[in-house]
């Protein structure tokens, strides 16, 4: 049997598109990108997330020598809102990363990013929506973080 998956989401050709909140959390991202530490790789990338009580939370890659004991910058967001404000629901993440500051293609999550969003999202019962982007440019827009990752593999199945 075959059987047909269908993802919505949003595309934006310019930032200017965006909604003034969304572009605000996309750059606090971008300004949270210029101070991450990619020393290995220089593919730095910036995250910020709104929580429901407004406050902006940003995080970026931290990279190391011990590859790969670095982290990701969706993912040191994520668990520094959810260390400091852990009854705090996450609204929405922006992501931006690339290379070259003129790299206009929007950079998507990694697998362990789109399971830590996931997981945060099942757990707060509400979704998170997820946008990301390059340094200009195109930006994608999703809904929900579980849209990331069909078939998801969550706390339901252990």
């Amino acid at each position: 049997m075959i059987k047909t998956l269908d993802v919505t989401y949003e595309e934006y050709l310019t930032w200017d598109e965006l909604s003034p909140e969304d572009l605000n959390l996309v750059k606090e991202a971008r300004r949270a990108r210029e101070s991450a530490y990619a020393k290995y790789s220089q593919f730095k990338v910036g995250a910020a997330i709104l929580l429901d009580n407004g406050k902006i939370l940003t995080g970026n890659n931290q990279e190391n020598a011990a590859y790969p004991s670095g982290l990701c910058a969706e993912r040191t967001a994520i668990f520094y809102a959810i260390a400091n404000y852990p009854l705090a629901i996450i609204r929405k993440m922006a992501v931006v990363a690339g290379k070259e500051e003129d790299n206009s293609e929007p950079v998507s999550p990694c697998g362990a990013c789109r399971q830590v969003l996931l997981e945060y999202e099942s757990r707060q019962k509400k979704p998170i929506e997820f946008l990301f982007t390059g340094m200009k440019g195109r930006v994608i827009k999703f809904s929900k973080c579980s849209d990331l990752l069909p078939f998801t593999f969550d706390g339901s199945l252990l």
